[in-house]
C-alpha cells in the first residue's frame, strides 16, 4: 500500500515573481512523494469570483486556500494542496488554485495567459468559474481558450498547431466544467425548463454569418466545443447577503444560502466522482513524480520563451522513467540472483536456470514500469545489462568452481605428493602402488558434491602436471619388463586422448547451453514485449473510441444547428482519429 501524502495546507506551486514564473522546490518534493495515481483539479477564473471557496470545499475543509476579501488578487502564480481522494482509496487529489485572471493591477495579460495553459495542461478536469450569466462579455472574458494554439504544441512536428487540430489536443486536455456565481436566472428556454448542462450548450451555439462580429461570437465557442468535447455547467446562487461575503469562510452553515449549500454539495460530489487520474497519452497514468516532470518541463519551456509541447514533455518524461525503469529491474535481477545462486553451481545448466527465472521477473519490471520506449531502446540496454551480468555470474561460477577444486585437491592429493617425495613409491611395484592410489584418490575427488563445472578441468590439469611423476616411477620401477612398460605408455596415452575428447564435447555442451539460452532470453523479450504493447494498444484503443464518440456528439449538434462548413472542418479530426486507430495493428516483429 503506497502512503499518503496529506498537506495541512496549500503550498505555492508555480510563484510568479515580477512577471516570471518559477516552480517551488518545496512543492516538487511533496509530488515526488506521491507514488499513488493523482487525480488533478485546476480552477481558473476572473479574480474575486470565490474560486478559493470551491476548492477548499472539495478538499473537505473551511479553510485553505486564501479566500482574500478586497478587489485585488488574492492568489498568487499556482497553488496546490494533496490531500487522500475521499472517493477513490489508493489515488491522492492534488487541487490547484489559481492566480485570479485580469487583475488590473499586473496591466499585462501575458502570464494570465500562461497561467491559463498550465491550469489546463497539468489537470485532468478543469474548472473555469465565472459570476452572473455566460453571455458575449463572459465569453469576451473567456478569450484565452482561442490563445490555446499560441500558447500549447501538441506535438513538434511543425504545422499541426491550429483549432483545425484540435484532436491532438483533446487526447492531453482535461474534462472542462464551468461554474457559474451569483446565478440570478431561470433555467428555461422558450418557457421550458432546461439543465445547467442544457444552459451551457445552448450558450455555445454558433451565430450564422462570415462577418468580423460573427467570427468574433463564434471563435471562443468554437474552441471550448473542439478541445473540450467533454463538458460539464454548474451554477451557484449568491451564498449569503453581500454584507457577509467578505467572511465567507468565517459563516456557519444555517447562515448560508439552503440552495447555494446544496449546489455547492452537489458539484463537489460530482468532481470527486467523476474527476479521472491525470493521464497521458495512451491512457498511461500519472503519479506524484510524473506531474512533477511535467511541471518542470512546462515551466522551464515557457521560461525559456518556448513553447510547451505535449509531445515534448512525455518523451522527457520516458526517457527519466525508462533509465529508472532499467536500474530498477537490474536491482531486481541482482538481488534475485543473490537470494538464488549458491557458488559454485553443479552444472552450468542449473546456473543459467536461475538466471532465466531472475531475467524474467526484472524484464517484468521494466515492462510495469517503463512507457513510451521508442524502439526499445531502453529495453535493449536492460537486455544487454542482463547478458553481461549472466556472463559475469558465468565467470565467478568458473572461478568459484576453480578456487574450490583446487583447494579439493590440496587436500585429496596432498598426502600422495608427500609419499611421492619421500620415495614411498621407488621401489620394485612402486608404480603399480602409485596408479592405484592415485586412481583410489581420484574416485575420493568424484566423490565430493558441488565442485562445480570446472571439476573435470581442474583435475584433468593438475594430472597432466603428475605425469612427469608417473613416468619417472615407471620407468625406474624394475619388476616391470619393457613391454608392460610400453603398454602402460599406450595406456595412458589412450587415457590422456579420452579425457581431451571428453573435456571437448564438455566444452561444446556448454557452448550450446549458452546459445540456447540467449535464443530464451530473446524469446522472453518479445513475448513480454508484445503482451505491453498489445495492452497498450487496447488502452490507446478505448481512449481513441471515447474521443471519437465526443467528437462524433459534437458534429452531429453542429449539422442540427445547421452549420454544415464547421462541421466538415470537425470531420478531420475525425478522420484523423480512426487513422490512428486502423494503424494500431499489433507489431510481432520488435526486438
Amino acid at each position: 500500500m503506497a502512503p499518503e501524502i496529506n498537506l495541512p495546507g496549500p503550498l505555492s506551486l508555480i510563484d510568479n515573481t515580477k512577471g516570471q514564473l518559477v516552480v517551488n522546490p518545496e512543492a516538487l518534493k511533496i509530488l515526488s512523494a506521491i507514488t499513488q495515481p493523482v487525480v488533478v483539479v485546476a480552477i481558473v477564473g476572473l479574480y474575486r469570483t470565490g474560486k478559493s471557496y470551491l476548492m477548499n470545499k472539495l478538499a473537505g475543509k473551511k479553510n485553505g486556500f486564501s479566500l482574500g476579501s478586497t478587489v485585488k488578487s488574492h492568489t498568487k502564480g499556482i497553488w496546490m494542496w494533496c490531500v487522500p481522494h475521499p472517493k477513490k482509496p489508493e489515488h491522492t487529489l492534488v487541487l490547484l488554485d489559481t492566480e485570479g485572471l485580469g487583475d488590473i493591477e499586473k496591466g499585462d495579460n501575458e502570464n494570465d495567459s500562461w497561467i491559463f495553459a498550465l491550469a489546463i495542461l497539468l489537470s485532468s478536469t478543469f474548472v473555469y468559474n465565472s459570476m452572473g450569466t455566460i453571455n458575449q462579455q463572459a465569453m469576451d472574458q473567456l478569450h484565452y481558450v482561442t490563445e490555446l494554439t499560441d500558447r500549447i504544441k501538441a506535438n513538434s512536428s511543425p504545422g499541426n498547431n491550429s483549432v483545425d487540430d484540435s484532436a491532438d489536443f483533446v487526447s492531453f486536455f482535461p474534462a472542462f466544467v464551468w461554474t457559474l456565481r451569483d446565478f440570478t436566472l431561470e433555467l428555461e428556454v422558450d418557457g421550458e425548463p432546461i439543465t445547467a448542462d442544457d444552459y451551457l450548450e445552448h450558450s455555445l451555439k454558433l451565430r450564422k454569418g462570415t462577418d468580423k462580429k460573427s467570427k468574433s461570437f463564434n471563435d471562443p465557442r468554437l474552441c471550448i466545443r473542439k478541445f473540450f468535447p467533454k463538458r460539464k455547467c454548474f451554477v451557484f446562487d449568491w451564498p449569503a447577503p453581500k454584507k457577509y461575503l467578505a467572511h465567507l469562510e468565517q459563516l456557519k452553515e444555517e447562515e448560508l444560502n439552503p440552495d447555494f449549500i446544496e449546489q455547492v454539495a452537489e458539484f463537489c460530489s460530482y468532481i470527486l466522482s467523476h474527476s479521472n487520474v491525470k493521464t497521458l497519452s495512451g491512457g498511461i497514468p500519472v503519479n506524484g513524480p510524473r506531474l512533477e516532470s511535467l511541471v518542470l518541463t512546462y515551466v522551464n519551456a515557457i521560461s525559456s520563451g518556448d513553447l510547451p509541447c505535449m509531445e515534448n514533455a512525455v518523451l522527457a518524461l520516458a526517457q527519466i522513467e525508462n533509465s529508472a525503469a532499467v536500474e530498477k529491474a537490474i536491482a531486481h535481477y541482482e538481488q534475485q540472483m543473490g537470494q538464488k545462486v549458491q557458488l559454485p553451481t553443479e552444472t552450468l545448466q542449473e546456473l543459467l536456470d536461475l538466471h532465466r527465472d531472475s531475467e524474467r521477473e526484472a524484464i517484468e519490471v521494466f515492462m510495469k514500469n517503463s512507457f513510451k520506449d521508442v524502439d526499445q531502446i531502453f529495453q535493449r540496454k536492460l537486455g544487454a545489462q542482463l547478458e553481461a551480468r549472466r556472463d559475469d555470474f558465468c565467470k565467478q561460477n568458473s572461478k568459484a568452481s576453480s578456487d574450490c577444486c583446487m583447494a579439493l585437491l590440496q587436500d585429496i592429493f596432498g598426502p600422495l605428493e608427500e609419499d611421492v617425495k619421500q620415495g614411498t613409491f621407488s621401489k620394485p611395484g612402486g608404480y603399480r602402488l602409485f596408479t592405484q592410489k592415485l586412481q583410489e584418490l581420484k574416485n575420493k575427488y568424484y566423490q565430493v558434491p558441488r565442485k562445480g563445472i570446472q571439476a573435470k578441468e581442474v583435475l584433468k590439469k593438475y594430472l597432466e602436471s603428475k605425469e612427469d611423476v608417473a613416468d619417472a616411477l615407471l620407468q625406474t620401477d624394475q619388476s616391470l619388463s619393457e613391454k608392460e612398460k610400453a603398454i602402460e605408455v599406450e595406456r595412458i596415452k589412450a587415457e590422456s586422448a579420452e579425457a581431451a575428447k571428453k573435456m571437448l564435447e564438455e566444452i561444446q555442451k556448454k557452448n550450446e547451453e549458452m546459445m540456447e539460452q540467449k535464443e530464451k532470453s530473446y524469446q522472453e523479450h518479445v513475448k513480454q514485449l508484445t503482451e505491453k504493447m498489445e495492452r497498450d494498444r487496447a488502452q490507446l484503443m478505448a481512449e481513441q473510441e471515447k474521443t471519437l464518440a465526443l467528437k462524433l456528439q459534437e458534429q452531429e449538434r453542429l449539422l442540427k444547428e445547421g452549420f454544415e462548413n464547421e462541421s466538415k472542418r470537425l470531420q478531420k479530426d475525425i478522420w484523423d482519429i480512426q487513422m490512428r486507430s486502423k494503424s494500431l495493428d499489433p507489431i510481432c516483429n520488435i526486438l
